[in-house]
């Protein structure tokens, strides 16, 4: 086995109270990626999706068709952002509730808790520079807290589809230093899961692999030799088994030079400057690996392009000249940074199979058909 393709999947794709109050009737992400505008000369938006449509996640037969496409791929399984909030509170929850409760698609599933708060920027175009205004705020109310989270999701967990690394469920966690006590919550939810019969966690942890700045939780500013594997240390001394490598700073320092990133970041902060920063697809999807995603308890991640046009507007980030080759040749570097792991952590997360506000998707669109997955599934197979 080459790898183990976990792709993070968004479930935002259907109306929501929360959703319809902050941007109207039937909001959903489609809205804005339908109306994202070229930016430059060579610029491909806006991005229209060719097999599945504008779909709606309501549909049991959208969500069957993304399962079989996901394993023409090669995909081991999606890993569904779940979001919640605190004191029972979830939000986007009913596709994989579904997906739970009707056995359907019969496809490997694992849980990434997204906790992190939800502002007006979540999904707004141009909210880069708004005043944040709070929707629904993250919050860790306790341990009580914590056992009820655990039991709203046990069903999953005992499910036959869960995905497991060393016999233990895989949950990915997308702010790991922001759980107050997080040592005492693992510790928690694997007395739990072992008291119901389950082998326990296998904790996963966001994190950027470079950037200076961690991920979440940890403020201080790192500098020095080694400065990856100190920030990647902090998430594991906090009691997480592993992290899931984010490449995408240290792609765009390298890209860049450490200089230019930082000033660029410091003008659009300090300065309110409003502009598209573009990195040509071909040489920085060669840039998103480092030496510690070669370790056995690091997962890099896979990124089959990033163009938040639809989200940030003439503010995004964008990869441009992106093509199905490329992205083969950005697999086949990390295939080879895993090549020597155990098999059980042959793990390359797949960011994503279906965030078309971030240009970040592998599901068939109008310009390159099933080309992602046919360049995934071929390079696999190599």
């Amino acid at each position: 086995m080459k790898a183990r393709i976990i792709a993070y999947y968004l479930p935002q794709y259907h109306p929501i109270p929360e959703n319809d109050r902050y941007w109207g009737k039937g909001f959903t992400e489609w809205r804005n990626v339908g109306k994202a505008k070229p930016l430059f000369r060579g610029h491909s938006q806006p991005r229209v999706p060719a097999d599945l449509g504008y779909y709606d996640l309501r549909l049991p037969e959208v969500r069957e068709e993304q399962a079989e496409l996901a394993k023409e791929a090669g995909i081991e399984g999606f890993c569904y952002w779940h979001y919640w909030f605190g004191n029972g509170k979830q939000l986007l929850e009913m596709p994989f509730n579904e997906v739970l409760c009707t056995g359907k698609p019969d496809f490997p599933f694992c849980l990434g808790w997204a906790n992190h708060h939800w502002t007006n920027k979540t999904w707004t175009v141009g909210g880069t520079f708004q005043k944040d205004s709070m929707i629904m705020e993250q919050t860790y109310p306790g341990m009580e807290e914590h056992k009820m989270h655990f039991y709203a999701l046990l069903p999953a967990f005992k499910d036959h589809r869960y995905i497991t690394v060393d016999g233990k469920l895989l949950f990915v966690i997308f702010r790991p230093l922001d759980i107050p006590n997080s040592k005492e919550f693992i510790k928690l939810w694997n007395e739990l899961a072992i008291k119901e019969g389950l082998k326990g966690f296998h904790f996963v942890g966001v994190e950027s692999s470079l950037g200076f700045f961690s991920n979440s939780g940890d403020k201080r500013f790192y500098m020095g030799k080694d400065v990856t594997m100190r920030i990647f240390q902090r998430v594991l001394d906090s009691g997480y088994d592993a992290i899931n490598s984010r490449g995408m700073n240290l792609a765009h320092i390298r890209y860049d030079s450490m200089f230019k990133y930082y000033l660029k970041k410091f003008c659009k902060k300090a300065f309110k400057w409003q502009g598209t920063i573009k990195y040509d697809f071909e040489k920085v999807s060669k840039l998103l690996f480092t030496e510690e995603d070669k370790c056995n308890n690091v997962y890099p991640t896979i990124i089959p392009n990033w163009d938040r046009t639809p989200r940030n507007g003439k503010n995004a980030i964008v990869w441009y000249h992106n093509s199905p080759e490329y992205f083969k040749e950005e697999v086949k570097i990390a295939l080879n940074m895993i090549k020597d792991k155990p098999k059980e952590h042959k793990i390359l997360f797949l960011m994503s199979w279906n965030e078309w506000g971030e240009g970040n998707y592998m599901e068939p669109d109008i310009e390159f058909g099933k080309g992602y997955i046919k360049a995934l599934r071929e390079v696999i197979k190599e």
